[in-house]
């Protein structure tokens, strides 16, 4: 791979001022396509789910999917957008493999959604105000797999295999304004941006957004302009960017590559660009167009869009409480400071524990277990909280069952251990491994006896008044039952036994 030059982050910052545009794809998760009726079901065999409508036959004509357009202006309202009462589609015209008709339908000056924002909350707690411009409906291309090369990209490839079974599935694009004013936060904030607007499409239940699945991508466009200056610069485009961590990284890395390009006298090219996940960084694609090279021009298939305004209005009233008010009351209800409420966030944790306290825990105990013990295991195997294999009902049952006394955290954690480890639910691990705690009288009289007894000068101090010296004496039952006896009580059995004389 061509060696690229970089500057320091805070050199690049030092003289430039960085302008970000975000442009964010959702797959709708509807069951039929956006003009026709094949199936989006994922999975089939390739080119299996194709009619002659998604490949662009001659004669076909295409029809909108209504749901489609639901969707559409339930996340246009959901972003506090104008919704367009009128608008038509258009033919985005370009020649790629994988785009079986040479132009895609989509939506050019006549969005259904328009002039909106969405505010994003950063780690330390500040606020920031991301402006939308548009969210219109489009459909998705198929998907070549390049054959043959070392790097899974068409250069170095001996072939190429074509899938149109994603040709023509829905798509919403929501377009960013150009983001100023963020400085050397600008990678935060796109990482932030990504972060809300995926809560949100979850939220509105129009789509999965699972990244990592394609079913949300973004497309980073960055540039930079003298400190002090107004004049946008020339920007670049990495495409298809899939996970939030990689926002961030490649905002980042195209900031200290435009500098570098820009402070040694060059000049920075209009772009695409391919993200790497294994460093970081970011190669050239292709040559950037321009609207016009697109030769945009109505869509003469399909009749215009008018949202009725009391359907709109009907839709607005159905919206479900977005994830910012969300957090902020739950929040409140469970007493816990921004910040605290922000690494359950950042964990992806928040609908877990609120799973649990629906399944009967406590708000302090369905957290302290997901964001302790469970989290400790997510990191160790590299894997998400939602991936293990618990779930908020059996964490409830653990919370139940340390309540109740018939486990300690320590029994409990290893309940939690042969939960994962597949050996069934906590009352059959509880059952299986013997973990209940041990609190009958004659079981924990016989263990603190053998600890008296083996610990005398230390029974000795606690007949002398120093209750405090008690501590060594449970620990040593403890030790001796496995951590299975019931701790208060057996501190109870030992004072009652050591009691001074009267």
């Amino acid at each position: 791979m061509t060696t690229i030059d970089l500057v320091s982050y805070e050199d690049a910052l030092a003289s430039y001022d960085p302008v970000m545009g975000l442009e964010v794809h959702v797959e709708l998760g509807t069951r039929t396509k956006m003009f026709c009726g094949c199936s989006t079901e994922l999975g089939a065999e390739p080119n299996s789910q194709t009619c002659p409508t998604c490949l662009g036959l001659p004669g076909s004509l295409p029809v909108v999917n209504a749901v489609g357009v639901e969707s559409a202006v339930k996340i246009g309202l959901a972003l506090h957008c104008e919704i367009a009462e009128w608008c038509r589609f258009a033919r985005k015209n370009y020649f790629y493999p994988d785009m079986p008709k040479n132009f895609q339908t989509s939506q050019y000056d006549e969005p259904i959604a328009f002039e909106g924002y969405l505010d994003v909350q950063l780690e330390d707690g500040e606020v920031f105000r991301v402006e939308i411009e548009r969210a219109h409906m489009e459909e998705d291309t198929g998907k070549s797999t390049h054959v043959g090369g070392a790097t899974g990209r068409i250069h170095g490839a001996s072939h190429s295999l074509l899938d149109y079974n994603r040709a023509g599935i829905p798509l919403i694009e929501i377009v960013t304004k150009p983001i100023e004013g963020a400085g050397e936060r600008a990678p935060e904030v796109a990482k932030a941006y990504v972060a809300e607007l995926r809560e949100l499409i979850k939220a509105l239940g129009v789509s999965e957004a699972r990244m990592e699945m394609g079913q949300m991508r973004c497309d980073v466009n960055l540039s930079l302009r003298p400190n002090g200056t107004e004049k946008f610069g020339t920007r670049s485009e990495t495409k298809n960017v899939n996970s939030l961590r990689s926002v961030e990284r490649a905002a980042r890395f195209e900031i200290m590559r435009h500098a570098a390009v820009l402070s040694s006298g060059g000049t920075i090219v209009q772009e695409t660009r391919h993200f790497h996940e294994e460093d970081g960084s970011t190669t050239a694609g292709r040559i950037k167009d321009n609207a016009e090279d697109y030769r945009y021009f109505p869509e003469p298939d399909l009749v215009p869009v008018a949202p009725a305004r009391e359907w709109v209005e009907e839709l607005r009233a159905q919206l479900p409480e977005l994830p910012r008010v969300r957090r902020n009351r739950l929040r409140e209800e469970w007493g816990v400071s921004e910040h605290d409420m922000q690494s359950i966030l950042n964990a992806g944790a928040v609908d877990l524990i609120v799973a649990t306290i629906e399944a009967g825990a406590d708000a302090a105990s369905a957290r302290k277990w997901w964001m302790g013990e469970l989290a400790r295991r997510a990191n160790e195997a590299g894997t998400d909280l939602a991936a293990l294999e618990i779930t908020p009902a059996q964490v409830a049952r653990v919370c139940a069952l340390v309540a109740e006394g018939s486990l300690n955290d320590k029994l409990a954690r290893q309940v939690i251990e042969g939960v994962l480890a597949g050996e069934g639910g906590p009352d059959a691990v509880v059952e299986a491994r013997g973990l209940a705690v041990v609190s009958d009288d004659s079981a924990l009289g016989t263990a603190v006896d053998e600890a008296i007894a083996a610990n005398a000068g230390i029974a000795d101090k606690i007949r002398a008044g120093k209750v405090a010296a008690a501590g060594a004496l449970v620990g040593a039952v403890m030790k001796t039952t496995r951590g299975q006896a019931d701790a208060a009580r057996v501190r109870e059995l030992i004072l009652e036994r050591l009691a001074p004389k009267e």
